[in-house]
């Protein structure tokens, strides 16, 4: 690691460190009540209980990765991981060539988009109760969700994407005999490929943010589950490790996000 990236590194942790040394300063005054906000201590160990495997392990029939990831929060995370990635996936699929097509045709772009406008202002969490009519509980609201979240932020920008691509390109494109299919691969997309992959960054997190309520309401499991049992029987240090895991996953997700923007625009910085 070079030293740019260390100084980077410094000041990004800088400022988390200070909360952190503000909370337990706070906490061992007296100045909050451990039932409202224990101390970083006491989440950092439940935490660590959190990850620990709930079992002991059985060499005779457990393998040494099967027990570590055996832990209960590990296990929340897969489940809400999963769920992202379905919800996600869904969404992607539906909105991406819709967007591109509503990108592409001005008449089909005006013929659906009041009917997008009026939607796309409803929050997910709003469809909860037709979700669970719809679906009943467990994976499939959740998904379907998870889903909706990720569905508007992706159509949008990919509809802002290709709509704003330059006429002139078109035009030379046209001009050099370039077919309509060919002048959509090369030139429409790659142009907007910067607006699109904006939205799929949008879209994941929003999707993140609704998995965790979904799982509030329609499963028993992961970590929106955890958190609302643990809120059930006031364990404040167990909600906060939540958040925090939630909060980790989140960041470990938005800068794999970023390095493939930056991976698959980097004939775009250097045009700029």
């Amino acid at each position: 690691m070079t030293g740019s990236s260390l100084g980077t590194l410094a000041r990004g942790l800088a400022l988390p460190a200070l909360l952190l040394v503000l909370w337990q300063v706070a906490t061992t005054l007296g100045l909050v009540t451990p039932q409202a906000l224990p101390s970083p201590v006491a989440v950092a160990i439940k935490w660590g209980e959190y990850l620990a495997p709930t079992q002991p392990r059985d060499p005779a029939t457990q393998s040494y990765l099967a027990w570590a990831l055996s832990g209960e929060l590990l296990q929340d995370a897969l489940g809400s991981l999963t769920r992202v990635v379905l919800g996600f996936g869904l969404g992607l699929v539906l909105a991406l060539p819709l967007g591109l097509l509503m990108g592409a045709m001005p008449a089909l772009r005006a013929f659906a988009n009041p009917l997008i406008q009026i939607l796309r202002p409803i929050p997910p969490i709003a469809y909860i109760p037709l979700a669970i009519l719809w679906f009943g509980l467990g994976n499939p609201p959740a998904v379907f969700l998870i889903a909706l979240g990720a569905f508007f932020p992706i159509l949008m920008n990919t509809i802002a994407g290709v709509a704003q691509v330059d006429s002139i390109y078109l035009r030379a494109a046209r001009n050099l005999g370039a077919s309509p299919g060919r002048i959509f691969v090369q030139v429409i997309l790659p142009a907007a490929m910067p607006f699109i992959l904006s939205g799929v960054r949008i879209g994941i997190g929003t999707a993140f943010l609704v998995v965790i309520v979904a799982e509030m309401i329609a499963v028993n499991n992961g970590l929106g589950y955890r958190i609302l049992e643990a809120r059930e029987y006031f364990w404040t240090d167990k909600i906060i490790a939540g958040m925090l895991s939630i909060g980790l996953i989140g960041l470990a997700i938005d800068l794999l996000m970023d390095r493939l923007n930056r991976h698959l625009l980097r004939w775009h910085r250097g045009m700029a």
